[in-house]
């Protein structure tokens, strides 16, 4: 039997340009600026922001979502978890927890947990429903440390591109 070579994919992703960028930092500021207004703003036409918009979205340069704040919600806990991970479960341990609701951000990291989780659940017994019956159990977990969110002090998310 014939051993068939991964093929390896092209990045199709087109660079942002300046038109790029500044539609990003319009919708960064108001997430609800049409594109009429953000046409208006930059001095390009409708269609251009909306072809350009579609572009950024399927590419997932950007999101365009509602940022609530999950204690006016209702829930009392919200935080993040350092999730220790056997090196090699790594990737199968990601896609466990990408199942798990209440996790709304993985992240990989560098240091002394191998992934960053950030969690939201209504209360106490929630969370320890969520560390001790759904994340300890996944094969390749070794640790689970928490810190819980006691405020937001700043929650801004207009940090422009890096390439500003």
């Amino acid at each position: 039997m014939k051993e068939e070579k991964p093929v390896a994919r092209k990045n199709k992703k087109k660079n942002i340009d300046a038109t790029d960028r500044s539609m990003i930092s319009l919708l960064q500021k108001d997430g609800r600026l049409s594109n009429t207004d953000m046409a208006k703003t930059l001095g390009i036409s409708e269609a251009t922001v909306r072809t350009r918009l579609k572009r950024l979205l399927d590419e997932e340069y950007i999101q365009i979502v509602a940022v609530s704040d999950p204690f006016k919600l209702g829930f009392e806990i919200a935080g993040d978890l350092y999730i220790h991970v056997t090196i090699n479960k790594i990737a199968s341990v990601i896609e466990e927890l990408k199942r798990i609701k209440e996790l709304w951000y993985i992240v990989t990291t560098t240091g002394v947990a191998s992934i960053n989780a950030e969690f939201i659940v209504k209360s106490l017994q929630d969370l320890n429903d969520l560390v001790y019956n759904k994340i300890s159990k996944i094969e390749g977990v070794r640790r689970v440390e928490s810190s819980v969110i006691m405020g937001y002090e700043k929650r801004e998310y207009d940090f422009g591109t890096a390439f500003d």
